[in-house]
């Protein structure tokens, strides 16, 4: 008897210790529902239930991110809701790391979301938030990682209390009403930060200088050499920027001589590199060339790279001679050449040196997040695409070198292996073969989100197959990089003839330095987003992108950073799903062909799978290719089908009830 009460206090903690987790998930249950009574519109949040647990592996709530049964995120995004946000409830939920209402109907101040002082990422995006926001209302939340407040109309100063963050990593407040000076941001983790379109003035920290002119405009008050505007230069009897402390007259105009300096030594460095980029051409082509640069300045040339009409090929009869001719030269002025080579990794198109890119004509196809993108005609008739990268200084150059090469050896009948490279400091050259029909994304929606080219249900379905097959491949291949593609989306989906596709840009992330990283697509996954961290999953959900983009023929609104544009298709078919009507969803150009409706709709419930938030219940890519290559085109016609209809789709389409939607 004593030995049983000796024990009783360890049974008692045990027991504490096993039930820990279902402690946390019942109040987790009792919070979301306090949480949801407060909201207006929540039809959204009808899964909802007490009758059934938050994070239920088979029918989990809509909306949430769970780990082990706890609560670690809300996703409410997109979902029409309004109300009160009850910061009590969130308070409740211990787990809770992410929080995100963004492209909702809320309004009035900010909400003391600020009491989570736990919380890694808010997202109050696209609502109606006004007032001021306190100064110090961030000084408790220290794990904040990811801030965006942007498309509100919120007033007054940015809060000092932001620039306190030691781990910030991705800040938003475009497109409100912001005045004031900038705070300092000196904060070595800071990636992203987007102040445009707001009322700030004043000169622009040195701390925010290697961020792009972008992440400040449409503030006509700011000044400083990022903006290239003289903050000692006001308008005469205006009272100009408020002077501090550091500001004083001797100083100030120091600071204004050595910004004078600077701006000389960077126009010296940009003349510099358009000498380089432009001495083997003639007069005529480099005017003409400039008038092009001018010219592409939409944003849609942004998103397509290779976006320009369909022309017809010119045929190369000569291109073995012409290689042969050019191994001699290279060979006889290697010696002697002060210009450093292109490097040819893929003869395919001939071989040729830097001085006969230069000489090429070329035709401005558009500027991306790495960098611009030219077509150029060789002297043997091959035609070529150069982009030329920045943000690509991760690795030296033996180590660049080694990697290229890598990615020269590729062979796949649904990879754009590159041509040729160059290596330079400031910047890198990737030469590809030209394939006049563009990218996937422009003969999906065309140059302004339109319509361009009808693509039938069987032309749609071989090119996911290919698509499939190419990744496939690379995840074999570079099965050692973090993800293997790291940027695949529609833009970098060329065709070829027959609508042939062919993956491009891929195996960059190893290039790629911190202030990059962004641009990739790979970022903005749910899990890159929330945690910072990629995987092979991750081009697992940029392939679903892809296939629902296809199926439903909407651009998607996770392939911009602005989300003024674009159908949040994940979210979309999430709620298509979970209502029964999913069909409704498909594109109606090829929504006509009734006999293949049932295969659509299993293409349908792939991309579903493949955009799970959670990485986790994505499918892997073995299963995925498996899957998309057994879909035919008149597939519900065939008895086989038709079973396979009845046993997939009701468990995948359980799937469906966390579907995230992509910031």
């Amino acid at each position: 008897m004593a030995v049983a009460w000796f024990f009783r206090p360890f049974l008692l903690l045990s027991s504490f210790l096993v039930l820990l987790p279902l402690t946390f998930s019942i109040s987790d249950s009792e919070a979301l529902l306090k949480l949801k009574k407060s909201f207006t519109n929540a039809s959204a949040l009808d899964s909802w239930v007490p009758s059934s647990a938050p994070c239920d592996e088979e029918r989990p709530w809509n909306g949430l991110l769970c780990y082990n049964g706890i609560v670690t995120g809300l996703r409410l995004e997109g979902m029409g809701l309004s109300g009160n946000i009850d910061v009590d409830a969130l308070v409740g939920m211990k787990g809770l790391r992410s929080f995100s209402v963004m492209n909702n109907s809320f309004t009035g101040v900010i909400p003391e979301i600020n009491r989570l002082g736990a919380l890694k990422a808010l997202f109050l995006s696209w609502n109606q938030f006004s007032g001021e926001i306190p100064s110090e209302y961030f000084s408790k939340m220290k794990s904040l990682k990811r801030v965006w407040l942007s498309n509100n109309k919120f007033t007054g100063n940015i809060p000092f209390s932001l620039g306190r963050l030691s781990h910030l990593i991705d800040l938003h407040l475009e497109s409100n009403q912001f005045s004031g000076h900038i705070p300092a941001f000196d904060h070595p983790t800071l990636k992203s930060i987007n102040l445009s379109n707001n009322e700030l003035e004043g000169e622009i920290p040195s701390s925010l200088s290697k961020f792009n002119v972008k992440s400040f405009s449409g503030n006509p008050g700011l000044c400083g050499e990022k903006v290239s505007v003289d903050c000692s230069k006001e308008v005469e009897g205006s009272p100009g920027p408020t002077p501090t402390a550091n500001n004083t007259d001797p100083r100030h105009d120091k600071n204004v001589s050595i910004k004078i300096i600077a701006a000389i030594i960077a126009l010296g460095l940009i003349l510099l590199s358009l000498v380089l980029f432009f001495a083997f051409r003639s007069r005529k082509n480099e005017q003409q060339d400039c008038n092009a640069v001018g010219r592409e300045s939409s944003i849609e040339a942004i998103e397509v790279q290779v976006s320009v009409p369909a022309r017809r090929e010119v045929e190369v009869n000569s291109r073995k001679s012409a290689s042969s001719s050019r191994r001699g030269s290279n060979h006889g002025r290697a010696s002697v050449s002060t210009v450093a080579e292109l490097v040819m990794v893929n003869d395919e198109k001939g071989v040729f040196r830097l001085p006969d890119l230069m000489k090429a004509a070329a035709e401005v196809l558009g500027n991306g997040a790495l960098g611009s993108s030219y077509k150029a005609m060789m002297a043997n008739g091959a035609a070529v695409v150069v982009k030329r990268m920045r943000e690509m200084n991760a690795l030296g150059k033996d180590a660049f070198d080694a990697e290229v090469k890598r990615l020269g050896k590729l062979r796949h009948a649904n990879i754009l292996t590159p041509l040729a490279y160059h290596y330079r400091k400031e910047e890198k050259l990737f030469v590809y073969e030209y394939l006049p029909k563009g990218s996937l994304l422009y003969q999906l929606h065309g140059e302004h989100g339109t319509s361009h080219v009808e693509l039938d249900w069987p032309a749609r379905l071989k090119i996911v197959q290919g698509i499939a097959k190419g990744l496939d491949y690379l995840h074999t291949e570079l099965a050692s990089l973090d993800v293997p593609h790291g940027n695949l989306k529609s833009s970098n989906v060329l065709l070829g003839p027959d609508n042939h596709p062919f993956l491009s840009d891929y195996g960059f992330c190893p290039f790629v330095n911190i202030d990059g990283v962004e641009a990739l697509f790979a970022s903005k996954t749910p899990e890159a987003i929330q945690y910072g961290t990629v995987s092979p999953k991750s081009d697992i959900y940029c392939l679903g992108i892809i296939i629902l983009e296809i199926l439903l023929g909407k651009f998607p609104s996770q392939y911009l950073s602005n989300g003024k544009d674009g159908t949040d298709i994940v979210q979309w078919v999430a709620s298509a799903f979970s209502e029964g009507r999913q069909v409704e969803l498909l594109d109606p150009e090829i929504a006509g062909c009734q006999n293949s409706l049932g295969s659509m709709e299993k293409l349908l419930h792939i991309g579903g799978l493949c955009t799970q938030s959670n990485p986790e219940q994505r499918l892997d890519m073995k299963e995925a290719i498996r899957m998309i290559e057994e879909i035919q085109v008149e597939g519900d016609l065939e008895s086989h089908s038709q079973t396979r209809t009845t046993q997939v789709l009701p468990s995948l389409r359980d799937g469906f009830a966390d579907a995230p939607n992509s910031n």
